[in-house]
């Protein structure tokens, strides 16, 4: 395959010099779509954090347990805020698959991730993505996608899965949070999976550093346990709370590893908005 094939895939307004963190995740989870620079990032990562990649999995099994839950809590439209580059298991493949009229909306800043989820979606009336900074919310709620696919007067799964560490502590990541919460209906859900820093303190901090030396825009803050609980707000957390996205309700060998550590490296959760 010559060059100009092999990045034929690539928007003409990304820069390939510069790491972003949804193709450094893509990486983890063995996709194709990110550059030499990502690679990069995700060997740094894994050289002070072997191990990382199952960290990254791990993540995506609880992002499809997450949406199963919703669906049977009656949650019939999604939207996926930082949802990446489309990989395995997407939440409108698993949604649609229980449920063919669910709706899901996309929200990714990462060109690529857009580029490619405009692909998948193209023939899919019930899914979209918005091509925006989710710290921007009324660009959210006011894009076409959206107003065309989400009933603000209907229950909403709202996914921040992996997101929040990027925002840092200067943006407010729990007033961003309280006002997505805010815009959807009493019987909403909230779910969340943060990395902390309160196991394998000293490699994940050795990993986060790498990471954000790369020159990416996407900058990482690992936060206690207490510090992303505050961020459910006033919403009421689902047994069984707050744990390692490992250890919430695992379904198969494929949710939980052997290290109780690589388990809790992100912490999860899911919440309801009752009032």
């Amino acid at each position: 395959m010559d060059q100009q094939a092999a990045t034929a895939w690539v928007p003409d307004d990304v820069d390939p010099s510069v790491p972003s963190a949804a193709r450094v995740y893509d990486f983890l989870l063995g996709g194709s779509h990110n550059f030499a620079v990502d690679r990069m990032a995700a060997e740094a990562a894994r050289q002070a954090m072997p191990g990382i990649e199952r960290v990254a999995r791990l993540n995506r099994a609880f992002l499809g347990r997450v949406v199963r839950f919703m669906l049977g809590e009656g949650i019939r439209q999604f939207l996926d805020l930082g949802s990446g580059i489309p990989t395995v298991g997407p939440v409108h493949q698993i949604a649609q698959a229980n449920h063919p009229d669910c709706r899901v909306v996309y929200v990714d800043r990462e060109r690529i991730a857009v580029a490619h989820s405009e692909l998948m979606l193209g023939a899919n009336d019930h899914a979209a993505i918005v091509h925006a900074d989710f710290r921007r919310p009324d660009d959210i709620f006011g894009s076409p996608q959206a107003r065309q696919l989400l009933r603000l007067d209907e229950p909403v799964g709202v996914l921040m899965l992996a997101l929040l560490h990027y925002v840092p502590d200067e943006a407010d990541p729990a007033a961003l949070v309280a006002e997505y919460c805010r815009r959807v209906p009493v019987g909403s859900y909230l779910a969340i999976s943060h990395l902390t820093s309160d196991q394998n303190t000293d490699k994940i901090t050795a990993a986060v550093d790498g990471f954000n030396r790369s020159r990416g825009a996407d900058q990482a803050t690992p936060r206690s346990y207490a510090e992303i609980e505050t961020m459910f707000g006033d919403t009421e957390l689902v047994a069984p709370g707050l744990v390692g996205c490992g250890l919430w309700r695992p379904a198969g060998p494929g949710d939980i590893v052997d290290d109780a550590d690589t388990n809790a490296q992100l912490y999860g959760g899911v919440a309801r908005k009752a009032h």
